[in-house]
């Protein structure tokens, strides 16, 4: 049975990968991951499709640290693959060059991050970047509590935020999509690691709004309303597969990664498990509700990691609204 389309159930996932199912108790070699809670759907289906196929003799764990937490245990030496839902950052690569940590980045999927409300919202038919903005930033705290405040057309009920946490990589690009600065936020929300738990919180509550990956969204629509989003055209666009193929649902849509300690990559379960990954990755991420890349960028993807092409394209600095093939053409830095 295919778990991974079962997000809602995070602890049967989390123990099946993190402990491995029985045939796999005597597995003799470990491939360890952990970090961003977005890229573990995609991680944990390509996991048991990798232990599958190997009969038991790898043995797959992964994580939900966060993008932030993942890197800190990886620039440890602590894991192998380090998922993460935006890029490294200079704080992070100057902690792995200084623990003599090099690694390749992979992108493997875009996501197009959504901002979800209660099914009983019935006044919230789109909303703006300035929104958005007025909602989430700094100044935002103690100050914008109900959603007239956002819009005097709407009902003087209270604002009822829930969000990723400081650790998320989720957390720091929509900070710099929204506020234009990476981990400005204001800080009276809920917030959690954990996208079940901010799942459950918008179900919960008739004024609650919140944002998290697409596939989280997917995995319970019947349950939440998603948000369109205007975009710079002034068009209202609901995230979907086909809205970020077409470039249309900006600025929420971003690309996806793991990052392949360089010591862990001359591994040849970690080869086969990266191969099989980049491979089979692209079903799989439309499976779990992500956009797959184009066929082409898994293929350079695949040849930068056998070629073993070090460091990061973006040089520590977050971007909002590049493209994987520009990403793929660029030269990487330590």
């Amino acid at each position: 049975m295919k778990l991974w389309h079962q997000l809602g159930v995070s602890v049967v996932l989390t123990s099946f990968v993190a402990l491995g199912a029985p045939q796999f108790a005597h597995a003799q070699n470990v491939i360890k991951i952990d970090g961003s809670s977005t890229v573990f759907p995609i991680a944990e289906a390509v996991a048991e499709e990798f232990q599958i196929s190997k009969k038991g003799k790898v043995r797959v764990t992964v994580g939900i640290a966060g993008t932030g937490g993942g890197f800190k245990r990886f620039c440890r030496g602590e894991t192998d693959i380090s998922n993460a839902s935006r890029p490294i950052l200079k704080e992070e690569m100057q902690a792995c060059a200084a623990a003599g940590i090099k690694y390749i980045e992979l992108p493997v999927a875009f996501d197009a991050l959504t901002v979800v409300v209660n099914p009983q919202n019935n006044w919230v038919k789109s909303l703006t970047a300035a929104d958005l903005k007025k909602m989430w930033e700094p100044s935002a705290q103690g100050r914008i509590t109900k959603w007239n405040q956002v819009r005097p057309e709407w009902p003087a009920q209270p604002l009822v935020l829930f969000g990723p946490g400081a650790d998320s990589g989720t957390f720091d690009y929509f900070t710099e999509a929204v506020n234009g600065k990476a981990k400005a936020s204001r800080g009276d929300y809920t917030a959690s690691e954990d996208d079940n738990v901010l799942v459950q919180g918008v179900e919960s509550n008739k004024n609650a709004i919140g944002y998290f990956g697409y596939a989280y969204y997917i995995a319970h629509k019947d349950k939440m309303r998603a948000v369109p989003i205007v975009n710079a055209n002034g068009k209202e666009v609901l995230p979907s597969i086909q809205a970020v193929n077409d470039g249309l649902y900006e600025p929420l849509s971003r690309p996806l990664f793991i990052y392949v300690r360089e010591s862990a990559a001359a591994r040849a379960d970690v080869k086969e498990f990266i191969q099989c990954y980049l491979t089979e990755g692209a079903e799989l991420a439309k499976e779990v509700g992500y956009v797959p890349l184009p066929a082409e960028a898994y293929r350079v993807a695949l040849k930068h990691f056998a070629d073993g092409k070090l460091g990061t394209v973006f040089g520590g600095v977050p971007e909002v609204g590049v493209t994987i093939e520009s990403l793929l053409a660029r030269e990487g830095k330590l």
